[in-house]
């Protein structure tokens, strides 16, 4: 299943696939975020998580444009500590190297401790890493 998630503009912020060959939840995040964005759309994921009974998410930001840093005080304090009591064990986040967002990125990554996450600047990677997480 594929949901689709529209900003104010109409435009996609973020597409959510529940991929039950993998047993993960699959994300692309896309263009210029915002708080409630950010918000709307991590919750949303972690619900498909929680309904599907899998572990793991593979979260593609390579789209995204821009710096999320007013977000991270959310996402590490109350989101992160919620997806693990929903049933977050393995995140794997694949980033584009050296732009804003992947500054933002780097920041989750290095203060996130509720649940396993790894950085990946491709999705074949990211991919393999997290099939043997979610074997």
């Amino acid at each position: 299943m594929v949901k689709e998630y529209k900003s104010a503009l109409g435009k996609v912020y973020l597409t959510i696939e529940t991929d039950t060959e993998n047993r993960w939840i699959f994300t692309d995040w896309q263009g210029y975020l915002t708080a409630e964005n950010i918000k709307v759309g991590a919750k949303a994921y972690v619900d498909a998580l929680a309904k599907a009974g899998f572990s793991c998410v593979l979260n593609d930001t390579r789209s995204v444009r821009g710096p999320w840093d007013h977000s991270m005080e959310w996402v590490l304090n109350e989101w992160a500590p919620s997806a693990a009591r929903a049933g977050l064990r393995h995140f794997a986040m694949i980033t584009t190297p050296e732009t804003l967002a992947d500054s933002s990125n780097a920041t989750f990554y290095a203060q996130l401790t509720a649940f396993e996450a790894q950085l990946f600047d491709n999705m074949a990677d990211a991919r393999d890493w997290l099939r043997q997480q979610c074997s």
